[in-house]
């Protein structure tokens, strides 16, 4: 059993090998309770890995992992007794039926609540009548979504969980996870959307070729917060350089672009309309965009692995 000063998740110098592949080089990750707690990276940097020795599907190299202060490899049982997990890439037993499937998820920890399996239904706009073999991948992960949350569990596993879904569909996914939350659940969503992190998440770690380059609140790593603006103006570059809050401005074209804190857009914006504009955009950056400004491109070469590009299968 964990304390609320015992990380739920911790890993301590984590390292997972495929071979000549290194997918993890030395991941240190600790997960409060009680906590939405992001992790990022692009494709390849480990997120997965990670995840599934978590899950003690796969045992690491070297290093440490522990869940509810349990080695999950050694004690899968007793650390995942209260653990639900859904991967990005949902594949199903084609001849069973969604609300089979559904079931079967929900059996293997204990059973959904009847009750909370119907409103999820409902609200996920799922048919679990039809066959598996004929749900489209967003059906696939609503199934997947409906037997996580329809069983309250300490810690929820969440790898890519959105992947699939609509806006609609997805405003229901971000509703039911701050409803865990407010129970008390923890949750590490691994995800590439940087608006979905903002939205639920209270601390981030972001990890880079199998090791984390940065973590802690969007506040303290505040270039996550940050809006990209693409302008056309007569005014130079040298003026918007002495501007308060403009960030990585260059020239592309005959327009500038540039990034600006939260807290100084009003700021800018003022700023701007005094200079004189006759075109903007603005939007925040992509995650592929902020790894290749902030650390140094993308995963390196021969380090993430392909085993880290696909979600566990159900």
């Amino acid at each position: 059993m964990t304390t609320d000063a015992t990380p739920v998740i911790s890993t301590s110098q984590l390292v997972k090998n495929f071979g000549r592949t290194r997918a993890l080089a030395g991941l240190n990750l600790s997960v409060r309770s009680g906590e939405v707690h992001g992790f990022l990276g692009p494709n390849g940097a480990g997120k997965s890995t990670t995840l599934r020795i978590l899950l003690g599907l796969i045992r690491p190299t070297s290093g440490t992992a522990r869940v509810f202060d349990i080695d999950p490899w050694a004690e899968p049982v007793r650390a995942h007794r209260d653990v639900a997990y859904v991967p990005g890439d949902v594949t199903l037993w084609p001849n069973l039926t969604g609300g089979e499937v559904i079931d079967l998820l929900a059996g293997l920890r204990g059973g959904a609540d009847e009750s909370l399996r119907r409103q999820l239904i409902d609200e996920f706009d799922f048919d679990p009548r039809k066959k598996a073999r004929t749900y489209s991948r967003g059906n696939r992960q609503k199934a997947a979504l409906i037997a996580a949350f329809s069983r309250p569990a300490r810690l929820y596993l969440l790898d890519e969980p959105s992947s699939g879904l609509d806006p609609v569909m997805d405003a229901v996914f971000r509703r039911h996870v701050r409803r865990v939350t407010a129970d008390g659940a923890t949750v590490l969503l691994s995800s590439h959307i940087l608006a979905e992190v903002e939205q639920l998440c209270s601390r981030v770690t972001i990890i880079r070729s199998g090791v984390a380059v940065e973590s802690g609140t969007l506040a303290e790593l505040r270039h996550l917060t940050r809006t990209r603006f693409r302008v056309t103006s007569p005014a130079s570059p040298e003026l918007l350089s002495t501007w308060r809050g403009i960030h990585d401005l260059r020239v592309d074209g005959t327009a500038l672009e540039f990034d600006a804190d939260a807290a100084d857009l009003g700021h800018v914006l003022e700023a701007l309309a005094t200079a004189g504009i006759t075109g903007i955009t603005a939007a925040p950056p992509s995650l592929e965009e902020l790894f290749m400004r902030h650390y140094g491109g993308t995963a390196a070469p021969g380090r993430g692995s392909q085993k880290d590009q696909k979600s566990q299968v159900l």
